[in-house]
């Protein structure tokens, strides 16, 4: 099966700063259709972030529980990060949050997908890996919400029902549990 063909031509004409943070910042687009007619987007421009699936020997995974404030409860996900060290690999990248958050470093790291969040919105792309041949650490947890994180492992199985049946939610960790899945199916 071969890619779509790309639809009509749109493009940006211009970008206006409408605020500024540590880690986003908000513009409005304008963009010309392709009738000529022109229109405006808001959008949040974003670092990009990585997610590294932990895939133990045994099939089981690592997944980290942490508190999340814009959604005001805690979630079930990867060993993520921000890839807010200018000119880092994304590999690297998901080394070093692998080793920070779960305690976990790994002798290889492929990578599975990348993917767009909510592109409808923002530029924000998540770079996703699955680690194997991991060996225990010291961890170096960053920030309070890391440093109060549980951290659990469990049959790669048993993650896949957690998305299932609605315990995780967060969009990395289920693509990331599902690309893993395809690639390593669990046994049973």
């Amino acid at each position: 099966m071969t890619a779509p063909e790309p639809g009509p031509a749109f493009r940006v004409l211009a970008e206006r700063p409408e605020w500024s943070g540590r880690r986003i910042a908000a513009a409005v687009l304008e963009v010309e259709g392709p009738d000529g007619s022109r229109h405006e987007r808001e959008v949040v421009r974003h670092p990009g972030a990585v997610g590294v699936v932990p895939l133990h020997d045994d099939g089981t995974v690592t997944l980290v529980r942490q508190y999340r404030a814009a959604v005001d409860r805690d979630l079930w996900e990867v060993p993520a990060g921000l890839r807010d060290v200018e000119g880092e690999p994304p590999e690297v990248t998901a080394r070093r949050e692998l080793v920070e958050e779960a305690g976990l470093e790994a002798e290889r790291v492929e990578h599975l997908v990348t993917f767009h969040n909510s592109p409808g919105f923002t530029d924000e792309a998540v770079v996703l890996y699955v680690a194997t041949g991991l060996s225990p650490v010291p961890d170096d947890r960053q920030g309070i919400e890391e440093q109060h994180m549980a951290v659990e492992r469990v049959p790669l199985q048993v993650a896949l029902d957690m998305v299932d049946d609605g315990r995780i939610t967060d969009a990395k960790t289920v693509i990331g549990l599902q690309a893993v899945a395809r690639r390593y199916p669990p046994a049973g």
